[in-house]
């Protein structure tokens, strides 16, 4: 599913329209052929993937106990027990990134904690950062010992980033030869 499309496309809804999607949404997902569906796939003691709204990302976790409608599972990186929804439950391996095309930065759903991202400060200066927080408008980032608000229009994906030493850029300079081989 594209969820960036869907995205897109409630752009153009009212707040009234997207909360009436909601409530349906809810209505449908408390529906026991959905319960069942995730209920069946499930077993006690289970290793299963769940998405945290909070982080915007997925999590690990481990099953200890079913109820009707909800789920406690024992988070596999901070050992804390939470009632989670059954469709919560990653059960297929679902890409849960959400791709949001903007112009520049990067958009609210595209952005989960733990992620390395950078940015330009005023002094324009290149700075990388742990995201440590997620706020309404801005991600707060550990880089090294400083801390720092950046709004996500100025934020910008790391591919390799050494958060520990920000300053050093190490590379290695390959010659090629005219056959395509290396030097």
């Amino acid at each position: 599913m594209n969820y960036s499309e869907i995205i897109k496309s409630l752009g153009n809804a009212s707040a009234f329209d997207l909360y009436r999607m909601r409530a349906a949404i809810d209505r449908v997902l408390d529906e026991p052929r959905w319960l069942q569906a995730v209920q069946v796939r499930l077993k006690l003691g289970q290793e299963v993937q769940y998405f945290d709204p909070q982080s915007n990302a997925l999590r690990r976790g481990r099953l200890l106990e079913m109820r009707r409608k909800q789920a406690v599972v024992l988070d596999l990186d901070d050992p804390r027990r939470w009632l989670i929804s059954y469709a919560a439950i990653n059960l297929d391996g679902s890409d849960v990134q959400i791709r949001e095309n903007k112009a520049q930065g990067l958009g609210r759903n595209e952005v989960a904690m733990g992620d390395v991202l950078g940015f330009v400060d005023k002094d324009q200066q290149q700075r990388t950062g742990k995201v440590i927080r997620l706020n309404e408008k801005t991600v707060s980032l550990q880089c090294a010992d400083v801390q720092w608000r950046v709004a996500y229009a100025f934020l910008h994906r790391v591919v390799d980033a050494d958060i520990e030493n920000q300053h050093i850029i190490e590379g290695v300079v390959v010659q090629l030869h005219m056959d395509g081989s290396a030097a």
